[in-house]
């Protein structure tokens, strides 16, 4: 055996465990998973194989707005991410008196356990004893209790800001890594040449941080798109199905109604929208990379 070829079986050994638990965790389910969505499996013995019918199931008007609702859903939860998140990292990098103390503050919504947060959110939203309502009346902004969880307009908007106060710390101390990593020298040639707080932001923080912004854009939209503890815990996809997206749609579908050949065709149906928003994500990676070798 050649040194090249023992090279190339000797890489092939160190790739195996990786290949393999592709294989069986990733591979495996998701052939099962697309074979399943053809059939009309639930809880009787047979099943029998039904082609595209689960498919054109999904594409029905009712499912319509279930998308439609899982992207704006998820557009407005990572956009407010964003936002909040590189404004916190921007406040944090500031050499400001207690800036450590405020990245500990950063941490309690990301150390605290999810469901926990979320059911002291629910607790918030109550319309008797919730803490958001009791502000909002002693201001005179209502006239009397509201129940936020109980109206699909609130109750949309309620599970978002919850997503967000959840995502943001990630998000804050992932850009504050990406901020630190700047050299100095730029921000202080900049001053000395007289630039103002927002040109230094916009032409030496914002370029360099791109990359890492565009990076957790993507980790955010899937976790996001791919949010069920939130809405679960919060609404359960109600009122009247105006908090309900995919994955919950999914879940009551499959685990709900025992329904798991339509369930799997709807589970299918969020890996190729996942998927899109990756190869979408590689595309435009690619692009800034080709352009910084430029």
């Amino acid at each position: 055996m050649t040194v090249q070829r023992s090279a190339v079986v000797f890489a092939w050994i160190l790739l195996l465990p990786a290949v393999l638990y592709v294989a069986v965790i990733v591979a495996y389910p998701l052939v099962d998973t697309i074979i399943l969505s053809f059939t009309d499996a639930s809880l009787k013995k047979v099943t029998n194989w039904v082609g595209w019918a689960n498919y054109r199931k999904i594409f029905s008007p009712t499912f319509a707005e279930v998308i439609t609702r899982t992207f704006v859903w998820t557009f407005f939860s990572v956009l407010f991410k964003m936002i909040i998140g590189v404004f916190g990292a921007t406040m944090l990098n500031a050499a400001v008196p207690g800036r450590a103390l405020f990245r500990v503050l950063t941490m309690p919504p990301w150390i605290v356990p999810m469901a926990i947060g979320i059911f002291m959110w629910g607790w918030m939203y109550n319309g008797q004893f919730g803490m958001i309502s009791g502000v909002l009346q002693n201001m005179g902004a209502v006239d009397g209790p509201v129940a936020f969880l109980a109206y699909g307009s609130t109750a949309f908007w309620a599970t978002i800001i919850t997503d967000v106060w959840i995502g943001v710390p990630m998000v804050t101390l992932y850009m504050l890594a990406a901020m630190q990593a700047i050299p100095q020298d730029l921000y202080e040639a900049a001053w000395t040449d007289g630039a103002g707080r927002f040109y230094r932001f916009r032409r030496i923080t914002l370029p360099l941080i791109l990359p890492a912004l565009i990076t957790m854009s993507m980790l955010s939209l899937i976790a996001t798109f791919n949010s069920f503890d939130i809405i679960w815990i919060l609404t359960r996809g109600g009122p009247n199905g105006d908090t309900t997206t995919m994955i919950i749609d999914t879940y009551k579908t499959a685990i709900g109604s025992k329904k798991y050949g339509e369930g799997a065709a709807r589970a299918v149906l969020i890996c190729i929208f996942l998927s899109l928003f990756c190869l979408a994500y590689f595309r435009i990676t690619s692009r800034l990379t080709s352009g910084d070798r430029k």
